[in-house]
């Protein structure tokens, strides 16, 4: 999820009634201000990645794989969220040196504190632990992390703070007013790497929405587990982001911070909650698929492929214009610009704007076949950015790109759904597939968000295989069950133009709407409302 312009506020009923406010919010922001807690006086020591772990088990079961596949990385593909949530997990346990971790959310949730668990249990062996966040969404995680930087072996830095951690939103909205040029600008990347030797790098944040665990949304999402050479890219990448200007070490700001006694209390609490979560029926429902599921130190199949990690550079957020060198955006060009015959795209948020519009027509004029994945307005969480994508919904159809929506509903054959859970489910995995060889997985949304505001990250893969596997993901969450085809309908003269529809099942049965289906009358106003705001530089 990336920072919105819709989600300052509940609805746009709220947002409308706090315009009035805003020159009171303004002048108290100045006062504020001048009381900043964040220090210019800390002391922040540059670290680097440890050398790759050699002499245990599982580096040695990694060895012996990369070894037998030289210049070549492996990599598991997880679409299950129990997986992905035992994944971490599972690594965490086993690690013996080092983890390395950067997030753009870390909830302070059931499966937030569970990882958080597992990360001072490991520093309570001796791992090094480093834990990169951004700082836009901490406000209830701040004192989880400020105790566990306590720990001797556990170093939490944020990226790009806000000025002081005073959690009213009163004050976020003031700070984010006042400073909006650099405020606006995220650290979206997500990587989890331990020993370097093996890495998870994906869609997917840290928190109940995201591994299937919440009451709320249940995102749908990708990662992938990755070995071999480009998991030392991986480790460079957080070296760059971990010592560079923006990071702040959680201990900068003013006040007073936790203590050894208050890292003796959160140990505590975190090992009851992690029993708590151990007696609950996802975990029982995750216990039932583990044995199966994917992890780096088991025997099994990798798909290996020539691989690179790329990465925005932190300095793209100091930028006032677009500096190409910059960010991820042309080497993804560069990838989709060899395509053939089709291209697959998976964008959660997904606002291609005039130039990606004639990007993604040109392609198909040129006969490459080119499908879109993205979320309905029902299904979406950012109703600003179904406001931004609708804009350009026709000219894509009429270039001949297929789109597809998400439906908000649970079909019978949606992957990665857990036991017992029955609310909406949304799109968060980010992928292309390139003539069913070249895949990218990462971090990054095709929007402009993405592309100027936000730093990405993610990695290229030269793989048939894995390509196979990301195309079996979308054909699955294509299917009429699952996702609405949205196509246009043939004119009736020459003089008339053809209308929008999204076709579906709903069992054997055909369903045809006219217009975006499944949403509230709050919702449908709530975009007509967003459509006339000039926002879609911040989607």
């Amino acid at each position: 999820m990336t920072l919105r312009l819709a989600s300052a506020f509940d609805d746009i009923a709220a947002y409308w009634r706090r315009v009035g406010s805003i020159v009171a919010l303004v002048i108290l922001g100045f006062a504020l201000g001048a009381c900043s807690s964040l220090r210019t006086d800390f002391v922040k020591q540059p670290s680097q990645a440890l050398p790759p772990t050699t002499n245990t088990p599982s580096a040695r079961y990694i060895r012996s794989e990369v070894d037998q596949h030289l210049d070549k990385s492996g990599f598991r593909l997880l679409t299950r969220s129990t997986n992905a949530l035992m994944s971490r997990i599972a690594l965490a346990d086993h690690a013996k040196r080092s983890i390395d971790l950067q997030y753009y959310i870390f909830n302070n949730d059931e499966t937030g504190r569970l990882v958080a668990q597992r990360l001072l249990a490991a520093a309570d062996r001796g791992v090094r632990v480093r834990i990169l966040l951004d700082d836009i969404n901490l406000s209830d995680a701040i004192d989880m992390l400020d105790a566990l930087d306590a720990h001797p072996n556990i170093k939490v830095r944020l990226f790009n703070p806000f000025h002081t951690h005073n959690p009213s939103l009163l004050s976020r909205v003031t700070q984010f007013l006042l400073d909006a040029h650099r405020l606006n600008r995220r650290m979206h990347n997500k990587s989890f790497i331990v020993d370097n030797t093996v890495a998870i790098v994906g869609g997917r944040n840290i928190g109940d929405d995201y591994f299937d665990a919440g009451n709320d949304t249940r995102f749908r999402d990708l990662d992938l587990i990755a070995v071999g050479p480009v998991v030392q890219e991986a480790s460079h990448a957080f070296d760059e982001y971990w010592n560079c200007d923006a990071a702040y070490p959680v201990t900068a700001f003013r006040g007073k911070h936790a203590s050894h006694y208050d890292l003796v209390q959160l140990r505590a609490d975190l090992g009851r909650d992690a029993r708590a979560f151990a007696q609950s029926d996802y975990a029982q429902a995750t216990l039932d698929e583990l044995p199966d599921g994917p992890s780096a130190d088991r025997p099994g199949a990798w798909f290996w492929g020539p691989a690179m990690l790329v990465a925005d550079q932190p300095e793209k957020l100091d930028t006032d214009k677009d500096e190409p060198a910059l960010r991820i955006g042309p080497q993804i060009k560069t990838m989709t610009d060899q395509a053939q015959q089709d291209v697959l795209l998976i964008s959660p948020y997904f606002v291609p704007g005039e130039d990606g519009t004639s990007y993604l027509t040109g392609l198909t004029a040129r006969g490459v076949a080119v499908k879109v994945l993205t979320n309905s307005l029902a299904s979406t969480d950012e109703p600003a950015v179904h406001a931004g994508y609708s804009r350009y919904r026709r000219g894509l159809l009429e270039g001949g790109v297929q789109l597809y929506e998400l439906r908000a509903a649970v079909g019978t054959s949606q992957p990665a759904t857990a036991a017992g859970k029955s609310s909406g489910v949304s799109l968060h995995a980010k992928a292309i597939v390139v003539d069913e060889q070249l895949v990218f997985i990462g971090s990054m949304n095709m929007d402009e968000r993405s592309k100027l505001l936000n730093t990405e990250m993610g990695v290229i893969v030269d793989c048939p295989q894995l390509a196979d596997a990301v195309k079996q993901f979308f054909d699955t969450a294509t299917l009429p069950a699952n996702a609405y085809h949205v196509v246009l309908t043939t004119p009736e003269s020459t003089s008339h133009v053809g209308k929008m529809q999204w076709q579906a099942n709903d069992g054997d049965k055909p369903v045809i709407h006219d217009r975006d289906p499944d949403a509230t009358m709050k919702r449908r106003l709530e975009v007509v409302i967003l459509k006339l705001l000039p926002i879609e530089g911040l989607l």
